[in-house]
């Protein structure tokens, strides 16, 4: 039994020793392709990068300017971008962050991100990418936030 194994994959020409190393690269199409970057939060047909930023983002080295035409994306807040906003709040609220509402008895912190949520008193600015590389930010107190 273990001679059959050997002459399989041995020197009788049905084994991969009769490819060289380029012969191998060759056959392969995808060696060499770089992977695309995926939006988050992204469904398959419909791939869209999104960032939160603190109020009032500043231009860095290496960004992209923001589109100088009117908006073309849509007023309404996804439920990509709330899950992403609320997490992103509740934990700066957790580590000590100052709460934008009248908080009451209320310890939780994704209730208290909830709540500022549903006032649009978080301070954060929704950035989207568009396929040119451009951008639109939107202003949380300018979009349409649906209810949970």
């Amino acid at each position: 039994m273990a001679d059959d194994g050997d002459e399989m994959f041995g020197g009788d020409g049905l084994g991969l020793d009769e490819f060289g190393d380029d012969e191998v690269a060759e056959a392969n199409p995808w060696e060499g392709e770089e992977e695309e970057d995926v939006g988050e939060g992204g469904q398959e047909g419909q791939e869209q990068q999104v960032e939160i930023l603190e109020q009032g983002p500043g231009q860095g080295p290496g960004q992209q300017q923001q589109a100088d035409r009117p908006r073309i994306t849509t007023r309404y807040l996804t439920k990509y971008e709330k899950a992403r906003v609320l997490g992103t709040r509740a934990l700066q609220i957790s580590m000590n962050a100052p709460v934008m509402v009248e908080v009451g008895t209320e310890t939780d912190p994704l209730e208290i991100a909830y709540k500022e949520l549903r006032e649009k008193k978080i301070p954060f600015i929704i950035r989207r990418y568009l396929p040119d590389n451009s951008y639109e930010d939107w202003s949380l107190s300018e979009l349409i936030i649906p209810e949970r």
